[in-house]
């Protein structure tokens, strides 16, 4: 039985099990590690840093607020639409001190994503950068949301640079839109009335949610993974057991350039080093790239948290190889596939190893990594302690180690359901546990595993799923347009870009120019096809459904890659 198998696959100092149930909500690890680090640094970003016991105090102070003045109770959704910055943790731990279900969004959605998101969530409050406030100002009036919090980018900076910093982001480059939200209360304003109260801290149960991270899932509606409190404790402790070997409690200083509304660094940055103490340094723009050498500069960082894309683009840049990387000792990659003349051109600069995982928004994230100490460049590591895999046919059926078939898991890190989607959850989680991935892959004798191919349509970009279903959608809105195919092509950078196949209307005319206007108006940048291409008919089954895969071949074929 494959229970069996995995239990002597771990390196020594490595346990097989962790105990899921050691704390009862993320509240409880929160308090204990405040306590316990208090004088240490948490997050810092812009020059400053926030310590664990600073960190508590601003995150009770919202949570006082949110309390006595509004009327939210616990349970309630609340977004948070905020980049990498010093206020994102503070209002996610208040938020859910308050008792309240984070809902993650990404602040790069346009005004049609976010509507989808704030409803299907059934959103009540949302806090947003001032930057996107004007989207949510056209948005809110067709959603629930009746609290608005609306926070700039440098509010938890001392006053003088405050100042300048909001100044020059809002008048200098001009990125805050003019925008009129009535009954909007600054963060600021929030966390003062909060000050100084005692706030009720929430007690959920280990199985209650304690955030909505949406996600396409297997198929392109964006639906919100239920994660509670055990799922996402349990990722921490797994995360923490096969890395704790390499990282000291609370002297560990941690890059996050990874946004933290995704659940990849939010689980690790937010969640894993919270339980160690360890430092994080947010990146807000990753892709000023000398900004962020610059940031670099100042830290002996000792862990980097990244993905494929961002390992090329920093190799590739004469300043970071120029760094110190001598206190260099954990690389994390995840997201999306590590090619390994990219693990090679990283540890010929920094010196370190990178070890690869896999982890779907769906179990929280983390379901196997490579360990350190035993790095197979090529695979996606062993499954993190009390994580079972296996692989199944077409049938469901379990195939032999060295198989390849359709990954599946089961442990305390997979998602409660997908939120109000009992059908979409039966399609992908079964009554034993066990999550369908949606990769195909395979279990080496050793017990690590590699992923060789994805079942699903779904597009990889930078390490952000994209679902054809949902651009084809909104190309279809295009008036012209008879028929669309999204696809996902080989492209260095990115791993994937998406290619866009176009059958347009008889009697009338589309140019590249339109299509790109259209979707530029309507999904986010990391969405957008990098190549559209028009036909006269697109490969169809019998019954008329879209062939993507037999585009994709062609595709692959064209490139000399099939």
């Amino acid at each position: 039985m494959i229970e069996n198998f995995w239990k002597d696959k771990y390196p020594a100092g490595i346990p097989a099990e962790i105990d899921a149930d050691r704390y009862p909500n993320i509240q409880s690890v929160l308090k204990e590690s405040c306590q316990r680090f208090a004088d240490k640094p948490a997050f810092s970003n812009l020059g400053k840093t926030l310590t664990y016991g600073e960190l508590y105090r601003l995150s009770g102070d919202f949570a006082a607020y949110l309390q006595q003045h509004t009327d939210l109770q616990p349970g309630d959704r609340i977004a948070v639409q905020m980049p990498n910055i010093l206020q994102y943790p503070v209002v996610v731990f208040g938020a859910m001190r308050a008792g309240l279900v984070v809902v993650n969004t990404n602040p790069l959605y346009t005004a049609r994503e976010m509507e989808h998101q704030f409803n299907d969530a059934g959103a009540k409050a949302l806090v947003c950068l001032a930057n996107m406030a004007h989207l949510a100002e056209d948005v809110l009036p067709k959603t629930g949301v009746r609290h608005v919090i609306v926070t700039e980018v440098g509010d938890l900076l001392p006053p003088l640079k405050r100042l300048l910093v909001n100044s020059v982001v809002k008048y200098v480059k001009k990125m805050v839109p003019a925008y009129h939200l009535p009954g909007a209360v600054r963060l600021n304003d929030a966390l003062a009335q909060g000050h100084g109260k005692t706030p009720r801290e929430a007690t959920p149960q280990a199985g209650d949610v304690a955030v909505l991270q949406y996600t396409g899932g297997t198929t392109g509606v964006a639906k919100g993974a239920m994660l509670t409190h055990r799922n996402l404790i349990a990722n921490m402790l797994q995360c923490k057991a096969l890395m704790g070997a390499n990282l000291n409690e609370g002297s560990e200083i941690l890059i996050t350039p990874l946004p933290l509304y995704h659940i990849y660094a939010f689980t690790f940055h937010c969640m894993a080093m919270m339980l160690t103490g360890n430092h994080n340094i947010l990146i807000t723009n990753p892709r000023d790239l000398p900004g962020m050498v610059k940031e670099l500069s100042r830290w002996r960082f000792t862990g980097f948290v990244g993905l494929n894309t961002l390992f090329v683009a920093l190799c590739h840049n004469e300043d970071f190889r120029r760094l110190d990387f001598a206190p260099l000792k954990l690389t994390l990659s995840g997201g999306m596939a590590l090619q390994l003349a990219t693990a090679e051109r990283w540890k010929e600069v920094t010196g370190c190893s990178i070890c690869e995982g896999f982890g779907m928004t769906e179990t929280s994230p983390v379901v196997s990594v490579n360990p350190f100490q035993a790095i197979q460049i090529g695979t996606i590591g062993i499954p993190v302690p009390s994580t079972l895999c296996k692989v199944v046919d077409d049938q469901g059926i379990e195939q032999p180690i060295g198989a390849i078939g359709e990954l599946c898991v089961k442990g305390p890190q997979v998602m409660k359901g997908y939120w109000q989607r009992q059908d979409a959850t039966d399609e992908i989680l079964d009554a034993e546990g066990w999550l369908k991935t949606g990769d195909i892959g395979v279990i080496q004798e050793d017990g690590y595993m590699r992923i060789v191919d994805r079942k699903k349509d779904m597009i990889l970009v930078s390490g952000f799923n994209v679902y054809p279903n949902e651009l084809e959608d909104v190309l279809a809105t295009l008036p012209g347009v008879l028929q669309c195919a999204a696809i996902g092509v080989p492209d260095e950078r990115s791993g994937e870009a998406i290619k866009m196949f176009v059958v347009v209307k008889p009697g009338m005319s589309l140019t590249k120019e339109q299509v790109i206007e259209h979707m530029r108006a309507n999904v986010t940048g990391y969405k957008m096809p990098k190549a559209v291409e028009f036909r006269d008919s697109l490969p169809t089954t019998n019954v008329g459904k879209i062939l993507r895969r037999e585009l994709r071949d062609e595709e692959l074929k064209k490139l000399g890659k099939k």
